[in-house]
């Protein structure tokens, strides 16, 4: 495990656009990307605002002779689609997304990479289907004399209305699947579907693959989309989401990390992906290389909080305890790097909005740093592109990495005000010395992954 394994490419589609750059100067500037919903008539539901990524196919970005391929692709799959093909073009890679290996099986000498040596590792959601794809074939299944809903008709032929591939667009794996296809990535691949914490677990994953020689490069980082009904709906039963006045138009006000009166939070979509190489391949091929992954932990929350109602925590949740999870994965991750709490420099992490959530969060960062805390820096994208949620661990990756990179903090978005102690409040960007930077996220189902980073060193 004595590998050194490198940042040197990064991919991202958010609320604020396609490309790293869009995210990173739109958080910069302070901008946010939560809206008004306009993908579905959202009005229905308390929460009306999410972050949405605007003017968005897959098929504007793949190869020409793949472009049939995204009718079979859920949402999920093309953010991820799209953020591996900026993360390929970001690291100057030649894949066989640029090649034509049928026509010209010789071509696969111009690889940067052999396929067999790159590996792929990227987390998901429950991918929602698609309600109009569902109601297509679920009104064929009426009962003709009460035309109520029939599920005996529905096992007997109306499932056979739906599309024959359907299955294939909402499995998790297959948001891999594409991008290890489209790229010809023949190594390592897995899928993670942790929720908030997939994007970092993966890229956790990735790390160690890379260092035990498995692989010289790995795609890593997460996708999703919960910007639709299916995804609306449960995160509102859930109790994470903030009630929305129909007359809202910005959700930056709405998202207050870190604050224990906030309303909750507001979902968003999008996709993280980083390319993980190993130090020896990116200094062979004369790479850009953006930042070190130094260390990485992953740990399990033994309790999170149980929802009675829509929005009520159960009464034997005490939101104010630490989260245990959250603070032995930054711990681990501590570890892993061999450093002490005080050689961190920010932390860059989710800042849902959702009090149970934040302040066991908080909790945690207290008992990992004590009295370095106030001296730490918070980044929070919670009020610029919403909650992405197995999305999102990979675009926390892709911020941090552009904040190690550049010696910068982007500006800090709060309208509510953070429990003593966290340097969470509003900022601009601004210029820092930057040693260490910790990503972490913790997630709805109790997992938790942290990595640190460190400039590039040595090339």
């Amino acid at each position: 495990m004595s590998k050194e394994v490198v940042i040197t490419g990064i991919g991202a589609v958010s609320a604020l656009g396609v490309g790293v750059q869009p995210l990173w100067e739109g958080l910069c500037a302070g901008k946010s990307g939560l809206r008004p919903i306009s993908r579905f008539d959202a009005q229905g539901f308390p929460s009306k605002l999410a972050g949405e990524v605007e003017n968005f196919s897959a098929r504007d970005l793949v190869p020409k002779s793949y472009r049939k391929a995204v009718k079979v692709m859920a949402r999920d799959i093309e953010l991820a689609v799209g953020a591996a093909m900026e993360a390929v073009s970001d690291a100057g890679l030649v894949t066989r997304a640029a090649l034509d290996l049928e026509a010209d099986p010789a071509s696969a000498s111009k690889l940067t990479i052999p396929s067999a040596r790159m590996g792929c590792h990227i987390g998901a959601g429950l991918i929602s289907a698609d309600a109009d794809e569902l109601a297509a074939a679920m009104v064929t299944s009426k009962d003709e004399s009460t035309s109520e809903f029939d599920k005996a008709r529905w096992g007997k032929s109306g499932m056979e209305n739906l599309t024959p591939l359907w299955m294939l667009k909402y499995l998790p794996n297959m948001v891999a699947c594409h991008v290890t296809i489209i790229h010809g990535a023949c190594g390592p691949s897995n899928t993670i579907t942790c929720a908030e914490a997939s994007g970092l677990l993966s890229i956790g994953e990735s790390l160690r693959v890379i260092q035990r020689n498995d692989a010289d490069l790995c795609f890593c980082g997460g996708a999703e989309s919960k910007v639709n009904l299916m995804g609306l709906l449960r995160m509102d039963f859930a109790g994470r989401l903030a009630p929305t006045p129909a007359e809202a138009t910005d959700g930056s006000s709405v998202v207050r990390p870190y604050d224990p009166n906030a309303t909750g939070g507001l979902l968003g979509e999008g996709a993280g992906l980083l390319i993980l190489e190993s130090k020896q391949s990116a200094t062979a091929r004369n790479a850009r290389v953006y930042a070190e992954v130094v260390g990485f932990g992953s740990a399990h929350s033994p309790r999170r909080p149980s929802y009675r109602g829509q929005r009520g925590i159960a009464a034997d949740f005490n939101p104010a305890e630490p989260d245990e999870g959250f603070e032995f994965a930054i711990a681990n991750a501590l570890d892993d790097a061999k450093l002490s709490p005080s050689d961190i420099d920010a932390v860059v992490t989710l800042g849902s909005g959702v009090p149970s959530v934040d302040l066991g969060e908080a909790g945690a960062l207290k008992k990992v740093f004590g009295s370095h805390l106030p001296d730490i820096e918070i980044v929070t994208v919670g009020p610029n592109i919403g909650n992405c949620m197995a999305g999102i661990g990979g675009l926390l990756a892709a911020v941090a990495t552009k904040a190690v990179s550049e010696q910068k903090l982007p500006a800090r978005l709060n309208a509510g005000a953070p429990v003593n102690g966290l340097r969470a409040g509003p900022a601009p960007a601004r210029s820092a010395t930057l040693r260490h930077v910790l990503a972490v996220s913790s997630s709805l189902g109790g997992q938790n992954a942290a990595i640190i980073l460190r400039p590039a060193r040595g090339i």
